[in-house]
C-alpha cells in the first residue's frame, strides 16, 4: 500500500481541532516509489487542478488514488478530523502539475466539500515560501499562520475539514507543483457539477493558456476569494 494510514501515527504528525480541524503529516509515501510516481504522473500542459482520469496516469499514480479514496483511508481521516462516517460521501479526485501565480489565494473551500486531502509529489522545492501550503486564522492575511507552512515535497500530506473559517492558501508561485487532491463532497450532484466544470476548464486552458497565465499574475500576496 502506497499511502498506509498507519503512517499517520508518526510522532511528528500534527493534528489540530482549532481554529478548524486539520492534520499535517510527513513521510507518508515510501521512498522506493518516487521514480514510479514521477514517471506515472500526468503530463498536463496547462496550470491548475483537473479531474482525475485513469487513462492520463500510469499504474502507480492510479494505485495511489485508489488508496486515497478507499473506505479505510476515509475512516482514519474522519476519526482524526471528528467527522462521522466520512466514507459515506462521494469523492472527487483532481490532480495538478503546474501553477500560475493567480492560484493559491486564501479561501475556505466551497460548502459542497466536507473535507479535503492533499498529497504532494515534488522531489525538490526552491528555498522559498512561495507555493507552500499555509493554514490561516483569517481570510485577509497570508502571514496569519496557525501552523508551520508545508513545503509541497514528496510524501508531505495535509487534510482539513471544511468550515466557515477553514482559511488556507499559499504565496504566489509559478511552475511545477505536483499534487493529488481528494475532496469528500456532500452529494453526487456536486461531484458531477464539479467534474464537468473541471473538464471544461481543461479544454479552455488548452486553447487560451497564455491568457490564463496573465490573469491574476500580479495578485496581492494576501489575495482571497469567498467560496
Amino acid at each position: 500500500m502506497l499511502l498506509d494510514p498507519a503512517r499517520l501515527d508518526r510522532p511528528d504528525t500534527d493534528v489540530r481541532r482549532e481554529p478548524f480541524p486539520f492534520l499535517i503529516a510527513h513521510g507518508q509515501l515510501p521512498d522506493e516509489a518516487r521514480g514510479d510516481l514521477d514517471r506515472d504522473f500526468p503530463r498536463y500542459e496547462s496550470a491548475g487542478f483537473f479531474p482525475y482520469d485513469a487513462s492520463d496516469c500510469g499504474p502507480t499514480v492510479n494505485d495511489l488514488v485508489e488508496n486515497m479514496v478507499s473506505p479505510q483511508f476515509a475512516r482514519v481521516i474522519g476519526e482524526r478530523l471528528g467527522i462521522d462516517n466520512l466514507g459515506q460521501y462521494p469523492t472527487l479526485v483532481t490532480l495538478c502539475r503546474l501553477l500560475n501565480k493567480r492560484h493559491g489565494t486564501i479561501h475556505t473551500d466551497s460548502k459542497s466539500k466536507v473535507a479535503t486531502a492533499l498529497v504532494y509529489l515534488n522531489g525538490q522545492w526552491p528555498d522559498t515560501s512561495d507555493g507552500c501550503l499555509r493554514f490561516l486564522a483569517s481570510i485577509d492575511n497570508i502571514d496569519d499562520v496557525v501552523a508551520p507552512e508545508l513545503k509541497p515535497l514528496y510524501g508531505e500530506f495535509a487534510v482539513f475539514r471544511r468550515t466557515e473559517n477553514s482559511f488556507h492558501g499559499h504565496l504566489p508561485y509559478e511552475g511545477e507543483r505536483r499534487v493529488i487532491q481528494v475532496a469528500w463532497l456532500t452529494s453526487e450532484e456536486e461531484k458531477l457539477r464539479k467534474t464537468k466544470r473541471g473538464k471544461f476548464s481543461r479544454i479552455f486552458k488548452k486553447i487560451f493558456g497564455k491568457l490564463d497565465k496573465k490573469i491574476g499574475a500580479d495578485r496581492d500576496r494576501s489575495a482571497s476569494h469567498r467560496d
